[in-house]
């Protein structure tokens, strides 16, 4: 059984304009599209990713104004990694000091240069520079704020905090098709071969704290899956192969959904590639408006007055 990697990471932002205003201004992803939180319309689910919107470039938000601050814990994806070309490190560096973003000095990991970043709300993010990275889609959306050749490529890959590392490698193997590499320290690298979200660390921390959600915190982990065929044969794997009770196909619009608590607890999805985020906005036009599902069409002006402006 084989993944394209990471479909996506949904994570929990405070305010909808600060989140939109770093990750569109500040990092140069474009809002991909603007939807609600398909189950609480009463709040905003938010896209970012590349020009064109390609799985496993997207970063997706549940913002709200005023959620506590989470705490990492075991069960939890720990850090996003973001790939950039090697050479534009830099000017990242450069760009995070000018915009007074918290930042660590750049440190080396299975070989690799990475800068370790958080957004305002505390989520950890890391730049990892790449030698041969994945192209462009097109030219950057938001003209002006990164050029082209320092652009975010996409998602490089997550780290994984559990208590036990052997149940979770089970699962990326098997289900997923990740193959194991290296390892350093209390990390294991996986990888599924993609050009980008093809990574997949597992960091085995006995006895760390769990996890507090809130702004700052992931919600979940979304893997792809080609079509409901490839999605429904990693489900009967889960069942058959790991005893893992995974919920009913969901219609999220621009993918199909299927989630498990995988055995160290990190809420996993499986998101379908099709039908993609230009099933209801033209591709020059993605997240210019606000999108709803069908069923919430009805109540679009109570909805547009009760979330904040962006």
């Amino acid at each position: 059984m084989k993944s394209a990697g990471i479909h996506h990471v949904t994570a929990i932002a405070g305010p909808a304009a600060r989140c939109l205003d770093f990750y569109v201004r500040v990092l140069g992803l474009r809002l991909v599209k603007k939807t609600v939180n398909f189950d609480d319309p009463t709040a905003y689910h938010l896209y970012f990713g590349d020009d064109a919107g390609r799985p496993g470039t997207i970063v997706t938000f549940f913002p709200l104004e005023h959620a506590a601050r989470g705490r990492v814990g075991v069960g939890e994806v720990e850090e996003i990694m973001l790939e950039v070309p090697a050479g534009s490190l830099g000017f990242w560096s450069h760009r995070l000091i000018e915009k007074g973003v918290e930042h660590s000095g750049i440190e080396k990991r299975f070989g690799e240069s990475v800068l370790p970043f958080k957004d305002p709300d505390g989520l950890r993010l890391s730049f990892v520079g790449v030698a041969d990275p994945a192209p462009v889609a097109n030219e950057p959306s938001v003209v002006g704020t990164v050029p082209a050749e320092h652009a975010i490529r996409g998602i490089h890959g997550v780290s994984l905090l559990v208590e036990e590392a052997g149940p979770t490698e089970a699962i990326l193997a098997d289900v997923f098709g990740f193959e194991r590499g290296t390892e350093e320290g209390s990390r294991r690298r996986f990888s599924s071969g993609a050009a980008i979200g093809g990574i997949v660390d597992v960091h085995a921390v006995g006895g760390f704290l769990k996890p507090r959600p809130g702004r700052g915190s992931v919600h979940h982990l979304a893997f792809r899956a080609e079509d409901d065929a490839a999605q429904a044969a990693m489900v009967e794997r889960l069942a058959s192969a790991h005893g893992s009770d995974v919920t009913e196909q969901k219609d999220r619009k621009y993918f199909r959904s299927v989630y498990f608590r995988e055995p160290g607890h990190v809420l996993f999805e499986i998101a379908t590639d099709a039908p993609g985020f230009a099933v209801d906005e033209a591709p020059e036009a993605l997240g210019s408006g606000l999108m709803l599902p069908d069923r919430y069409e009805s109540l679009r002006q109570r909805i547009e007055a009760t979330l904040p402006e962006l």
